[in-house]
């Protein structure tokens, strides 16, 4: 996911003298044992320094999370500066990537799971998480139960995986962060702007991205599919920002934003 666009990053997602670093933790491998049976799949995990056991840490999943680790976002070095300026809770980053097949293990989706876990509109994915993933990093963390303290985020498939996971556990996570979100039809996600205007309200707060240059396929317009959403989240009184730019189907305008997308996500938190 790379291109030239007019974006960079700015300072504060970059290391400050005098600002306490988090610890990221190496990749560890978790085996799911009954939402998707047999998958493997590596995660790590950012723990902020001022991290207090005494005291419930927010929490942030991140889907395909080597990519939000890494120097197109750096999540770890934002969330260092914004954690120590105030402009932001405490908040624990989990950092997930789609599931693997273990041998003789049945095939959800393509080659991996990435399809089936992140394109499925159901609850899967965020059950998954709530009653797999997390209890298990519960073990050694104190991570808050309170959802509006609980945020996900993701690209592409995984932007709108982010927007499943609140839709239909709202009781885990109420913040929402997409990046290019392909709100379109590969497995029924093209069908939420019409489930937002006609079904109940969810206590959500949703950002979502995405730019001139993102893709326009036979399954759909993501740029479009992503005006309809702030459309309809508008229509019924959500709380939603769409960031619409220059830039195509990468994270390089989210990642020039993510410092001002924390700070919009967060702040009726801090």
């Amino acid at each position: 996911m790379d291109g030239k666009e007019p974006y960079e990053l700015g300072p504060d997602s970059r290391p400050k003298d005098g600002v306490p670093r988090g610890t990221v933790t190496p990749h560890r491998e978790f085996e799911s044992t009954f939402v998707y049976p047999e998958t493997r799949r590596t995660y790590n995990l950012y723990v902020p320094a001022q991290y207090d056991p005494a005291k419930p840490a927010c929490l942030m999943v991140f889907q395909d999370g080597d990519e939000y680790a890494g120097p197109i976002v750096n999540v770890p070095v934002v969330f260092d500066n914004l954690i120590a300026s105030g402009e932001m809770p405490v908040t624990i980053a989990l950092f997930v990537n789609p599931g693997n097949p273990g041998p003789g293990a049945p095939v959800y989706g393509g080659t991996g799971n990435r399809n089936v876990e992140y394109d499925n509109c159901n609850a899967d994915y965020a059950t998954f998480l709530a009653e797999e993933l997390i209890p298990q990093i519960s073990q050694e963390y104190n991570i808050s139960g309170d959802p509006e303290h609980r945020a996900i985020c993701g690209i592409s498939s995984g932007g709108a995986c982010a927007f499943t996971a609140g839709w239909f556990r709202p009781d885990q996570f109420r913040k929402v962060v997409s990046h290019c979100g392909s709100f379109i039809e590969i497995m029924g996600a093209h069908n939420y702007p019409s489930w937002i205007r006609r079904q109940y309200r969810r206590p959500l707060k949703v950002y979502l991205q995405t730019g001139a240059k993102d893709l326009d396929i036979k399954l759909g317009h993501i740029p479009l599919a992503n005006r309809e959403m702030e459309a309809a989240l508008l229509y019924r009184g959500y709380d939603v920002r769409l960031e619409f730019g220059e830039g195509g189907h990468t994270l390089i305008h989210g990642g020039a934003l993510f410092p001002d997308t924390m700070r919009w996500l967060w702040s009726d938190v801090v």
